[in-house]
């Protein structure tokens, strides 16, 4: 299938909150169609890099582009008309709406293959509980309810952010599923992880931050082949 994505760029990007920096020239870059995760320990910059590229947080310095748009000075919802959505971490979800209400928000918003139909498709089990409040559904299903409406959008780069949080391992490996399935339809994925066996299921690619950079970028199998330094990047084994 003809990828569908767009590649994302990232170039000496600083950013930060309240006069504090905490990315310090992150440098990224994402290619239409590929899958990243973005791995690293607490603390080192991984949800504020999502948020400067999504627009939550003002860049300082450096350059976001999607593909050949560049969006550093847009506002969030400019970007999502460029082809960018995320997947928040917490999924947020609106409790008091039906899983249908919730995912009719985001239809029709860009201009895109993706309809209420074939979210459904890929996750049957939305349509089952299509007449469920946000409330009402399991994590996993609120999360797959959240990957369901960031696709409604029509995103050619798809931001995850820890979307394993808090989830038994048998739902994780259904979530994980589901971004495989993005993956072969050709949109960019980069997600944030900290569950390695979730991220290396799907990562064609794996960048560690730390300290507000990337401080190493691998394929996944080059990655695992090293466990000494997995544990010196991340301080845990595989």
């Amino acid at each position: 299938m003809t990828a569908k994505g767009a590649d994302l760029r990232v170039e000496g990007v600083e950013a930060g909150y309240g006069g504090s920096t905490v990315l310090t020239g992150v440098d990224l870059h994402v290619a239409a169609g590929e899958t990243v995760a973005l791995l690293g320990r607490n603390g080192v910059g991984k949800t504020t890099l999502t948020s400067t590229v999504v627009g939550f947080v003002r860049a300082q310095r450096g350059s976001i582009h999607i593909g050949d748009d560049e969006v550093t000075a847009l506002p969030t919802h400019a970007r999502a008309r460029a082809g960018l959505a995320i997947v928040p971490q917490g999924r947020r979800v609106f409790a008091p709406l039906t899983v249908h209400n919730n995912l009719r928000i985001a239809e029709g918003a860009r201009e895109s293959e993706w309809t209420l139909e074939r979210v459904y498709e890929l996750m049957p089990r939305l349509r089952e509980r299509r007449g469920n409040r946000g409330d009402q559904l399991s994590g996993g299903e609120q999360q797959m309810l959240a990957i369901g409406r960031a696709l409604l959008l029509g995103p050619r780069v798809l931001l995850l952010d820890e979307p394993s949080d808090g989830l038994a391992p048998a739902i994780v490996q259904q979530v994980m599923g589901v971004v495989h399935e993005l993956a072969r339809e050709g949109i960019t994925v980069l997600v944030v992880e900290q569950d390695l066996r979730a991220a290396f299921s799907v990562a064609d690619r794996v960048v560690v931050m730390d300290k507000g950079r990337i401080v190493h970028d691998s394929s996944t199998a080059d990655f695992r082949g090293d466990a000494d330094r997995a544990r010196r990047l991340l301080g845990v084994g595989q």
